[in-house]
């Protein structure tokens, strides 16, 4: 039998809401008992234990939307290094996107992402399928046999699909089978040839710049048809202030609608673009600070869901070029836990709503049995030192990329210890 226990920590659940100093037991993989008095009649020789005095154990965090390079882009991420990454992080369930090359749009592609990532991933690996084939939103892709292969949400990746009534019949099928839709809000007719959002700050470097308009657009679009299929939505990557109250009134008529946000536009705003900094080129782009504001309030009222690391791994020769010619993304697997912990040091962010939006509501969207602290769930654990200070060090990072706006940026809290499934797969004493 194989059994940690970890003494002495402040156990925080989001999902019952429990915040108290304790110990927890995992047995074979799984939760075996958690509390204050658990090992009141003592413990077994034979039981390795971890002294957790004045850390958080909270459950492991599940990042919804990871971009690797595995299959066919293996010089910038493999399912590998993104795991190695995501243990330091805190993440112990990560969703992978569906552009990679092939795209996974069959089910031979979910079945070689779960494989190769129980072969490599210290952590669980987590396929999210395609919504339409090649991405190319003309044609519905067969859902429901991936559904059945393992895929846990179905995107489009970074392309929006503009056809309304290919949306409509995708939703409907969805729904028939209860699978999760994401999507990401964008009209591309106003978007086409953007790298920024557009405002005075944008003129003034002289960037083509996009309206935040064309997120709330496309969002209204697909909530509007949520109302008439009833399909599971969610809005992916929600960055504009003005789209807020298009899914506060749909979750008000009841609709299963639910939204994410990246943690790069709860700590960062445009103005972190700086002298024409490529590695604060993201899509969609930063935005105003009354956005990135409007958002953290957002996270902590539950109209936005989930965090994300929005996780996309770009090689130096796609970001080190003039800002307009750059590839947009940042790596985040590493950084999520660290940026939302800052936040919440600053005072800006509550620590149950963060915790919240990426455990148990992530679980609860993708139908997975971790994210919480409750008896005989998986035991996917992460140790917090929640005041620890340190500076971003882009050399020290897991990623095989290590493209990141949070470069030399001092954060505070960190990750102390991974466990995944009843194993640790970071120590920070260690590694």
């Amino acid at each position: 039998m194989n059994t940690l226990a970890l003494r002495g920590a402040r156990l925080i659940d989001p999902e019952s809401g429990l915040d108290e100093r304790g110990d927890l037991l995992i047995q074979d993989g799984k939760i075996a008992a958690l509390g204050k008095h658990i090992f009141d009649t003592g413990l077994s020789d034979d039981i390795q234990t971890i002294d957790a005095d004045g850390l958080i154990l909270a459950p492991g965090l599940i990042d919804m939307r990871v971009v690797t390079g595995e299959p066919g882009a293996e010089h910038k991420e493999t399912l590998a290094s993104a795991g190695l990454a995501a243990a330091a992080g805190g993440v112990t369930s990560m969703v992978v996107m569906p552009q990679t090359n092939p795209v996974i749009d069959d089910i031979s592609l979910v079945n070689y992402i779960r494989q190769r990532g129980h072969e490599t991933s210290p952590v669980r690996v987590y396929s999210a399928g395609a919504l339409t084939k090649g991405l190319k939103s003309q044609r519905m892709t067969e859902l429901g046999l991936m559904a059945q292969a393992g895929a846990v949400m179905f995107s489009n990746g970074e392309n929006p699909i503009t056809d309304t009534r290919l949306m409509r019949r995708i939703m409907a099928y969805s729904s028939t089978f209860n699978a999760l839709i994401a999507h990401r809000a964008i009209d591309p007719y106003l978007t086409e040839g953007a790298c920024a959002h557009e405002s005075d700050f944008s003129s003034r470097l002289g960037l083509s710049a996009a309206p935040a308009l064309s997120e709330r657009i496309m969002a209204e679009r697909d909530l509007a048809l949520v109302e008439l299929t009833g399909a599971r939505y969610l809005l992916d990557l929600v960055s504009s202030e003005d789209t807020l109250p298009a899914i506060q009134r749909a979750k008000a008529r009841d609709l299963d609608v639910s939204a994410s946000v990246s943690i790069n536009h709860l700590a960062l705003n445009e103005l972190d673009i700086g002298d024409y900094r490529s590695f604060a080129k993201l899509d969609p782009p930063l935005r105003a600070e009354s956005d990135r504001t409007a958002l953290l309030r957002a996270v902590n009222d539950g109209t936005i869901d989930v965090i994300v690391s929005a996780h996309d791994p770009r090689p130096a020769g796609e970001k080190r070029r003039p800002f307009s010619e750059a590839s947009s993304g940042a790596v985040g697997l590493e950084l999520l836990l660290s940026a939302g912990l800052t936040l919440i040091a600053d005072g800006q962010l509550d620590l149950t709503a963060f915790l919240r939006a990426v455990t148990c509501n992530p679980a609860d969207l993708l139908g997975l049995e971790q994210g919480r602290l409750r008896i005989g769930a998986p035991a996917d654990i992460v140790l917090i030192d929640q005041h620890k200070p340190w500076m971003c060090d882009v050399g020290k990072l897991r990623s095989i990329s290590r493209n990141t706006p949070f470069d030399e940026r001092h954060m505070q809290g960190k990750t102390a210890m991974t466990i995944c499934n009843g194993k640790i797969v970071f120590d920070s004493a260690v590694n």
